[in-house]
């Protein structure tokens, strides 16, 4: 007998109405950052968890200024966000432990950009072992914690660095 997967943050999304402006843009001009899963704001960019997360702790580093492509970013938004990307691999090695990091730019949709409109660096944390049977034969990933949770345990570590 098959056992339920449940993933009750996944209804929000489903049901929110999708506006037509930047999602990066909207939640970075508001002052939600708990709702919005915003970790920590430099003058130029933010670091954000990830929604749908590939793993527990996947956060996503964005440039302020909406822009496409790396080819964009001037000196200091780059510097900023490679800054920015130190720091939550920092925080992420003392929240969880990991045994490595993918830390990518999906530029395009051909590329697998989600939100391709809005150039985004991902962070991923990995573990031996934690590409198993139901990511590879069902495209189910397993998150072992809630998303508030894990951005309850990362907030207290970037408050922090700054």
């Amino acid at each position: 007998m098959s056992q339920p997967l449940w993933a009750p943050w996944r209804l929000e999304y489903i049901l929110r109405r999708k506006g037509p402006n930047c999602i990066f843009c909207d939640m970075h001009g508001e002052d939600r950052d708990r709702d919005n899963l915003i970790l920590y704001r430099s003058t130029l960019g933010f670091v954000i968890m990830n929604l749908y997360p590939y793993n527990n702790g996947h956060l996503m580093v964005v440039p302020c200024r909406h822009v496409f492509s790396l080819t964009e970013l001037n000196p200091d938004e780059l510097l900023d966000l490679m800054q920015m990307t130190q720091q939550a691999v920092g925080c992420l090695k003392k929240a969880f432990m990991p045994e490595g990091f993918n830390i990518g730019v999906n530029i395009g949709k051909v590329a697998g950009a989600g939100i391709e409109e809005h150039l985004h660096f991902h962070i991923i944390p990995r573990w031996v072992g934690d590409t198993h049977f139901m990511a590879a034969l069902t495209e189910v990933r397993v998150i072992p914690e809630h998303v508030k949770s894990t951005y309850d345990k990362l907030f207290p570590l970037f408050s922090k660095e700054r």
